[in-house]
């Protein structure tokens, strides 16, 4: 929360599953096209928040599945847990405030007396959270009676039927819309409540999200019944609540264009990136620009031409460096001339290139520090750099890059491929 010294621009709340990761999309086009375009326009002055019923253990494991940014906030457990940052430091007041009235063994205690309800895995179940799968047509009975009986125990607890098949136990107070009303009053104590909030998701759990006030939300096409039925019964006459006409992450770009929230073509979506010009200098969008390039280059996805790597060549310092991550030094111009000779290596193959954690730093008036984590999958193997440059502007037309370099991150360290010089 601290990353920012003003109010964001912008934060967006979304779920995960099935909202903005498209578990039906092998090639994940709709995930890259949105990190694509909140990297390179977002990542500066917004905040990105993903909420989830996912535990930590889960949603660790879905990261290293699908090419997923890294957001400042993770609301997981069905909102029962807040981490902020990188390292995923938790939200100690958010803690103590689900603490009152919750005893976890009074709810495993008395949910024993339930047949209908199988306990879901040994990973699933949290400090604030207690988790079953029950079947679709026993879930509004088991409900009612489970929640009367807690009730006499002396417990106020929120019972969240989801997917048709997921039930949780939570302390009242939690949730996915209440921790986003936890951090919307933190926000709003330090001074610095985002200008706009965008929440989205696809089922039951995530309904709570569209009541908070003054959010803007989007149901992704492929939401569920169980959502489509919430909104028709409670938000149908609610103007900031759209369900969107395309799935999953897609969806989220289609809500920030139609909410008028910010830019809402991913660079993605343009066929020449090395032609998107800018009205300012933007070293984040450069950054998205040059290795969606690569990656296209790769593919053989755009014509074989040397002007491509002319230009490239023309947009680097004559003496500029590229710091391989084995620590040896190149030119940049010549790592590019290496690029030039591997066009098409990874035509027909399963290959994506991707930025994170884009952040820039102004050294001076035309000159910038980059800084961002580079990733490259091909099929099920993934490598990844952590990368800094130096670029300066060249008045507002592009910018000139004088110095690069990358550092292996973790369990990336020797998966050099045919590729392994090419910046």
């Amino acid at each position: 929360m601290d990353r920012l010294q003003t109010s964001a621009r912008l934060m967006i709340v979304s779920d995960l599953d099935h909202t903005m990761v498209d578990h039906h999309d092998p090639e994940n086009l709709s995930l890259l096209r949105f990190n694509a375009l909140w990297e390179g326009y977002y990542r500066h002055d917004s905040l990105l928040v993903f909420s989830t019923g996912r535990s930590p253990t889960l949603y660790k494991q879905l990261r290293k599945e699908k090419p997923m940014i890294t957001p400042d906030i993770t609301i997981m457990s069905v909102g029962t847990e807040i981490t902020y940052g990188t390292s995923m430091v938790p939200d100690d007041g958010w803690v103590e405030y689900l603490n009152q009235k919750w005893d976890k063994n009074i709810v495993r205690e008395e949910t024993r007396k339930f047949p209908e309800l199988t306990l879901q895995a040994e990973t699933e179940q949290r400090a604030h959270k207690v988790s079953f799968y029950v079947e679709k047509d026993k879930a509004q009975a088991v409900t009612k009676a489970l929640a009367e009986a807690l009730e006499k125990r002396g417990l106020d607890v929120k019972i969240i039927y989801s997917g048709g098949i997921d039930l949780d136990i939570l302390p009242q107070g939690a949730g996915k819309g209440q921790a986003l009303a936890y951090l919307h009053k933190k926000f709003t104590a330090e001074g610095k409540l985002p200008t706009n909030t965008l929440v989205c998701g696809d089922s039951g759990n995530d309904a709570e999200l569209f009541s908070i006030p003054d959010v803007h939300g989007v149901m992704v096409k492929n939401a569920q019944e169980e959502l489509l039925h919430w909104h028709a019964e409670n938000a149908k006459d609610n103007p900031k609540i759209i369900h969107a006409t395309k799935e999953c992450a897609a969806g989220i770009i289609e809500a920030i264009g139609y909410f008028n929230l910010g830019p809402n073509v991913s660079p993605r979506d343009v066929a020449d990136t090395l032609e998107c010009k800018m009205d300012c200098m933007n070293p984040g969008l450069e950054t998205v620009k040059y290795f969606l390039f690569y990656e296209r280059w790769l593919r053989a996805e755009i014509d074989r031409s040397d002007l491509y790597i002319a230009n490239l060549k023309a947009n680097c310092h004559p003496t500029g460096i590229f710091m391989h991550p084995s620590g040896v030094e190149i030119l940049l111009t010549d790592s590019l001339s290496e690029l030039s000779k591997h066009y098409g290596d990874k035509q027909g193959k399963k290959f994506r290139v991707w930025v994170d954690r884009v952040s820039t730093i102004q050294l001076d008036s035309d000159t910038w520090l980059v800084k961002y984590n580079k990733w490259e999958s091909l099929g099920e193997e993934r490598k990844g750099c952590m990368a800094t440059a130096i670029v300066s502007s060249k008045g507002g037309n592009g910018s000139t890059l004088i110095h690069a370099h990358q550092t292996w991150l973790e369990g990336s360290e020797g998966k050099d491929g045919p590729s392994s010089w090419i910046l």
